[in-house]
């Protein structure tokens, strides 16, 4: 398969994206569904909970980094 370096850059971007999207949603689901539970015994401990789910955004933010660089540093 010969494709094109351009090709090849999309390619590259995309699974960066893709995966680091999946990821951040398996983290999410699984540390909002623990929250819930922390939450219902020990309603003090929301807005730790909230923190938490937030955290796994920064891995799309950097898959998205990423992506970036591949597309713009590549000729």
């Amino acid at each position: 398969m010969n494709l094109d370096p351009v090709a090849w850059k999309a390619i590259a971007a995309s699974v960066s994206i893709v995966f680091s999207a999946w990821a951040t949603a398996y983290a999410q689901a699984r540390i909002g569904t623990a929250g819930a539970g922390a939450i219902a015994e020990k309603p003090e401990s929301a807005g730790m909970i909230v923190a938490l789910q937030a955290l796994p955004e920064i891995i799309v933010v950097l898959g998205f980094v990423v992506a970036a660089m591949i597309v713009t540093t590549l000729k």
